[in-house]
């Protein structure tokens, strides 16, 4: 078989084919003048899609009602259609002029306002009279941190949210007040209406949600929702501070207070819900229905993921309300409060508002609006807020001064029954449950019961766990110095540090440090007097001189580190209240407790005959039984 060759013919005319493609794409390239034209083809062409997507927009700029398509291009009327197919007799809204992301601006003497014709909620809300810690102004609702919006099906089956769609604005004065009505118009005499409400020098927005003529447009047979989500901006300068109470509070079923998760994630299904509360630890944003909303869907997410690193937000809220229509309109009365998280303030529109502050439960929470809040607000509307805490300090330490003459004189009379205590012990150290009823038998002759020291040490708890709450919640120390401290409501820095230490912080506070040495000394006093009087450590009981040891430098050490972070008005009390402890005791001891004179008194308490009480009876009871089970054990091992 002959073998095919490739000759030199064929070599030569593969490179002029080539060669004449090349020439031919080179020829037929497009001239600048065709790809400036091929780029202003393609730019229509986005530019008519978009109009298509926002036809609301591009409709609102050619007709002034949805009826009228006279001047309409086929183009338009075909984006009418696809309107009118989309949102059906809602479409109207969508053809007036106020159908831009328009805003209408509203100010009373405390609140500079922003309404949005797109969804006709609130797109702005900042408190006049205050400012953050970096002197910038405090906005409660801002750059879309807020969503207001009821979600409804309609006749024609379609589900609409109010949130996409648009309400046509106007203001007008009522007296004093101002009203802002935001209208999504079916027609010129058929809409839904958000009306707002604004009165002078006042926190809370009357807001009303009604209808008219929307019977045979909303579907009452399905659910209506009306949706209330933000997320809370932060406003002070340690956000991890500023997080904890940072909180979703209620009330429902009557007067019960409740909260979702402090530090985590939370969500509830509520029923009877009289308000609701997202607390942004200083100022609050409150929803307040004039009755009870049936059943509330609500969450909180905590937005802080790393305490250390700046951030915008601490925790996101939201609320699921279903609406019911009366007759087939939406008839519902609210309140909106954007203000201070004030006590005054809230308890001022008598719903039991200020209760969303967290006073401490229980004791704590009475002891606290009984007696600090008030206390305290007397005190400050004369004095320095610094000067006053140190006032209110020295007028609660001298409360409680007999508190610490009863500790002090338990403690001095156990110091005088010590000798004999150790004899106690010497004599029955092979029995230990008879030395511990000698023991107690003479302590109760003696009226020296190491219980009459610890009651009275117990009674202080609820007013320091009442303080403990007090002076973080406490509005009148925002922003309020004292010698170094700016701000008595935050910790008071004289040092930043380069580095962040895990529970510290990164800076210096210097009032829990003298904090922290008040306490140690104070301790140091105390426990060591106490660890004297201390016997040896019985069989199987922990060595108390040992734990009390420990004490006095773990206690400063607590308040040091926890503290750092906190407010520093809380940590100048503790810093005053140990001061003054120690003086007290100074005093008690060398001028008002005689140890001769209580020794005396021992001695007569000790010849009279003294009646045991139930509680002493049983001791010993159970004691005298102990001790005959013990011998009975021993015989049988014995035998």
């Amino acid at each position: 078989m002959e073998e095919k060759k490739l000759d030199i013919n064929s070599i030569i005319g593969f490179i002029l084919l080539f060669g004449l493609m090349i020439w031919y794409f080179y020829q037929n390239q497009p001239s600048p003048e065709e790809l400036e034209a091929q780029k202003k083809a393609e730019a229509e062409k986005v530019e008519a899609e978009s109009k298509a997507k926002n036809t609301e927009q591009d409709l609102s700029t050619k007709v002034t009602t949805a009826e009228d398509y006279s001047n309409l291009s086929a183009t338009d009327s075909l984006a009418q259609i696809a309107l009118q197919n989309k949102l059906g007799a809602f479409a109207y809204a969508s053809t007036l002029p106020s159908a831009t992301d328009a805003v209408t601006d509203v100010e009373t003497d405390v609140l500079a306002l922003k309404f949005n014709n797109k969804g006709g909620h609130l797109a702005e809300v900042k408190l006049k009279a205050f400012v953050d810690h970096n002197d910038q102004p405090i906005y409660l609702v801002k750059d879309g941190n807020t969503n207001l919006n009821i979600n409804f099906s309609t006749t024609d089956n379609r589900v609409l949210n109010t949130d996409q769609l648009y309400f046509q604005p106007s203001v007008t004065k009522s007296g004093d007040n101002t009203i802002v009505s935001m209208k999504l118009k079916v027609s010129e005499t058929r809409f839904l209406e958000y009306r707002y409400e604004l009165k002078p020098n006042d926190y809370m927005i009357d807001f009303s949600i009604k209808s008219q003529g929307l019977d045979n447009v909303v579907n009452s047979s399905q659910e209506i929702n009306l949706d209330w989500k933000l997320r809370g901006f932060s406003h002070d300068q340690s956000v991890s501070y500023e997080n904890r109470y940072t909180r979703l509070t209620y009330q429902h079923d009557g007067d019960k207070i409740d909260k979702l998760a402090q530090m985590s994630d939370d969500e509830e299904v509520v029923s009877d819900v009289y308000w609701l509360s997202y607390r942004q630890h200083f100022f609050s944003s409150i929803l307040v229905p004039d009755t009870p909303f049936k059943s509330v869907s609500m969450t909180s997410k905590d937005l802080v993921e790393n305490e250390e690193v700046d951030t915008v937000f601490t925790k996101l809220y939201t609320s699921k309300m279903p609406l019911a229509l009366n007759g087939g309109e939406f008839n519902k009365s609210m309140g909106l409060y954007y203000g201070p998280t004030d006590a005054k303030i809230l308890k001022s529109y008598d719903k039991n508002l200020e209760e969303s502050i967290p006073f401490g439960w229980g004791i704590f929470g009475w002891i606290n609006k009984a007696l600090f809040i008030p206390l305290f607000g007397w005190l400050s509307s004369f004095l320095p807020y610094g000067i006053a805490i140190i006032v209110m300090t020295v007028l609660v330490k001298i409360l409680l001064s007999f508190v610490q003459y009863k500790q002090f004189l338990s403690q001095a009379k156990m110091k005088i029954l010590k000798p004999e205590l150790d004899a106690i012990r010497a004599k029955y150290k092979d029995n230990k449950l008879k030395a511990q009823q000698e023991t107690m038998a003479l302590q109760s002759k003696a009226g020296a019961s190491p219980l009459s020291g610890c009651l009275p040490g117990l009674m202080q708890i609820p007013v320091f766990y009442a303080l403990f709450m007090f002076f973080p919640t406490a509005f009148d120390l925002r922003q309020k110095s004292f010698l170094w401290a700016d701000d008595l409501s935050s910790y008071d820095s004289i040092a930043e540090l380069p580095f962040n230490i895990p529970f510290y912080g990164d800076h210096v506070s210097l009032f829990p440090i003298l904090a922290a040495i008040a306490i140690f000394f104070y301790m140091k006093m105390t426990t060591g007097q106490q660890t004297a009087m201390q016997g040896p450590p019985q069989e199987g009981m922990p060595d108390m001189s040992k734990m009390m040891k420990y004490m006095i430098y773990f206690s400063p050490l607590l308040m040091l580190v926890f503290f750092n972070n906190y407010a520093s008005g809380l940590s100048l009390y503790y810093f005053i209240s140990n001061l003054i402890s120690i003086g007290i005791m100074l005093v008690i001891k060398n001028y008002i407790i005689d140890e001769e004179k209580v020794l005396a008194k021992i001695e007569v308490s000790k010849s009279k005959p003294k009646k045991q009480n139930r509680f002493q009876k049983k001791m010993a009871e159970m004691m005298e039984q102990a001790e005959q089970q013990k011998k009975m054990q021993q015989r049988n091992k014995k035998k």
